[in-house]
């Protein structure tokens, strides 16, 4: 069986204006997680991701990349226990 795992991410660079929270929606739905992505008032962008744990990174990998008009410098990452609390992958406002 696998792992369940919960990441939390902080993404810098340029990483608002590009359509991260709506690529990363659709990406999340393509790999299979849940959690959420918004937008901070310093500039980066924060998510949420839950699920197997090889989805999971799958999803980070995707988070280092970004979108094609993304410039990512670093991801913050900061792993903790999977809750099964998300449906689904939401974009918060």
């Amino acid at each position: 069986m696998a792992e369940n795992v919960r990441a939390h991410v902080v993404v810098s660079g340029r990483v608002q204006g590009v359509g991260f929270r709506y690529d990363a929606q659709w990406a999340a739905q393509g790999i299979g997680v849940s959690g959420w992505v918004r937008n901070r008032r310093d500039g980066t962008v924060e998510a949420v991701i839950e699920g197997e744990k090889q989805r999971v990174e799958r999803m980070l990998a995707w988070c280092r990349r970004g979108p094609a008009l993304a410039r990512v410098e670093r991801v913050d990452l900061t792993w903790a226990a999977h809750t099964g609390e998300f449906a689904a992958f939401a974009i918060l406002r």
